[in-house]
């Protein structure tokens, strides 16, 4: 059976890895967030580069809207009074649309119009690749609790601000934000998966390593120094727990 669109993995159905709830409780309230990386170092769409900053949501969305198409091309034979079958040519980058509702009415403070301005810096370079004329807009993941999205970037941010303070200082608004795949296809991989490399994340609880992690997902307790280039880390021996880290896929460990 096809994959689905877009590769979402959870990691337990009531939490977090490392979350632990007892049976017949209530389950945590997880708050989503986007999580920004830097583009890698090379100006290519492969693993991602260390972590640059999170926006997290308010409020949980209320809804998540998926997209995925494909390109078709028919080629009409000469003389054809009809089109000749559609061959496929290759998958579309996949999508994701998401509402983000921010409000300041009891502070009514510029909470809002900061919330706002930081998506709107995803759209345009970050200043590590505009100084190096590369202009490449940071990768951003979405998280929600054990849910994590493909790695892309935000192609579109839509405000609509709805309330106001006296002196007229936006105190509400609700954003729509569209993250869009970066297009980086693994050989052999299904098409229609949505999946990168280094798509997987882990969030760091206490004792954990990163040889302990690498002997986890890879077996192999030396790739640790993967996991530490892909997460710009210096010190392996120091992770904070409730940080998160990004796990490169198989087929690049090594690369």
């Amino acid at each position: 059976m096809p994959s689905s669109p877009v590769a979402f993995t959870a990691a337990s159905p009531g939490g977090t890895k490392g979350s632990a709830a007892g049976a017949g409780s209530r389950p945590k309230l997880e708050r989503a967030y986007l999580e920004l990386r830097h583009p890698p170092a090379d100006g290519g769409t492969g693993t991602p580069g260390p972590p640059l900053d999170t926006i997290e949501f308010q409020f949980n969305p209320k809804e998540l809207t998926l997209a995925k198409s494909a390109k078709w091309e028919r080629k009409t034979a000469r003389g054809a009074k009809t089109a000749g079958p559609a061959e496929f040519t290759g998958p579309e980058p996949s999508k994701l649309t998401l509402e983000m509702f921010f409000d300041a009415t009891g502070a009514q403070d510029s909470k809002v119009v900061t919330a706002v301005e930081k998506l709107f810096s995803c759209c345009v370079p970050t200043d590590r690749t505009h100084d190096k004329k590369a202009g490449t807009p940071p990768f951003v993941i979405f998280h929600w609790g054990g849910l994590t999205g493909f790695v892309g970037y935000i192609s579109q941010v839509q405000a609509k601000y709805t309330l106001f303070t006296a002196g007229g200082l936006p105190i509400r608004a609700v954003c729509q934000v569209t993250l869009e795949e970066l297009s980086a296809q693994l050989p052999g991989q299904n098409p229609t998966s949505g999946a990168l490399a280094a798509r997987r994340v882990h969030h760091v609880v206490t004792g954990d390593t990163l040889p302990l992690l690498a002997f986890r997902e890879y077996g192999d307790p030396a790739a640790w120094r993967d996991i530490a280039e892909a997460n710009g880390i210096d010190d392996p021996m120091r992770l904070r727990p409730g940080s998160t880290l990004l796990l490169p896929a198989a087929e690049e460990l090594g690369t």
